[in-house]
């Protein structure tokens, strides 16, 4: 499937900005089931200063504000060309060693809430007993638009009873890391059936399993990834995967709009 995407950020500031930076990671990149045909980022009220790949290969862009603007747009635009894999992405690849995806996060801490949704499991869980898990982190804490902070913990959302895609993704990364199994958040794009705009990226969670490799979860959709998604960032939480972070000197009373399409081709 191929499938068309353009993503429109927006800041607006009541006073110009003196000094601001931003690192996005918006990009997707040719890899596992995916090829980038086209893509660019376009910015008004700023200028790119540099790109790199960041340590979970991460396409980064390092953007600069213009002096004293109240206003940065970024529109990131292109296509991809998706082949169905059923969520099965395969070996691991990169300079990032396998067992760092182990390793906890404040955001992915393993709580009573995280040990009590695994106890029972074997050890070494299969692709069945892993959509299991994620049928009880959606059944336990269901979707709820706006019911989360952008700083909550696995353990908070499991706390509160409710959650966004975020939660839910932070959720099944310290489930599997409880089971000692290595997990990743991933960022990405999602064509819904419903609408072609949204306001927000997705976030699913990618578990490795032995024999098989990396295969996404999306726990709020109850599904592995399919031609429906683009994967564009990975981290060991949300805050390594966000797709804009930065900061600034200035610009007081911040505000933002995003705007994402997704539509096939």
């Amino acid at each position: 499937m191929r499938l068309k995407i353009e993503h429109s950020t927006v800041y607006r500031f009541d006073t110009p900005v003196i000094y601001g930076l931003q690192q996005l990671r918006k990009t997707p990149k040719t890899s596992y089931n995916q090829s980038v045909l086209t893509w660019e980022t376009r910015i008004t009220g700023g200028r790119k200063e540099v790109v790199f790949d960041d340590h979970h290969h991460n396409v980064t862009e390092l953007i600069s504000f213009e002096p004293n603007v109240t206003e940065l747009t970024v529109v990131s635009l292109g296509e991809v060309e998706i082949t169905d894999n059923a969520g099965i992405l395969g070996p691991h690849h990169g300079m990032t060693p396998l067992w760092l995806y182990t390793m906890g996060t404040p955001r992915t801490e393993i709580g009573p809430g995280t040990r009590a949704l695994v106890k029972g499991m074997d050890a070494e869980p299969g692709i069945p007993e892993l959509h299991a898990l994620s049928d009880r982190i959606r059944t336990q804490v269901p979707y709820t638009l706006g019911a989360s902070a952008p700083d909550w913990s696995a353990e908070d959302a499991i706390a509160a009873g409710q959650g966004v895609c975020q939660d839910h993704t932070h959720i099944m990364i310290a489930c599997a890391r409880a089971l000692k199994l290595p997990a990743r958040y991933a960022s990405g794009y999602l064509m819904l059936n419903e609408t072609t705009a949204q306001d927000a990226m997705h976030a699913w969670a990618e578990v490795h399993v032995d024999g098989l490799g990396w295969v996404g979860f999306d726990v709020s959709n109850g599904v592995s990834p399919d031609t429906r998604y683009v994967r564009v960032a990975t981290g060991l939480d949300y805050s390594d995967a966000a797709p804009i972070s930065g900061t600034r000197i200035g610009g007081v009373n911040e505000e933002l709009h995003v705007s994402i399409q997704v539509l096939q081709q």
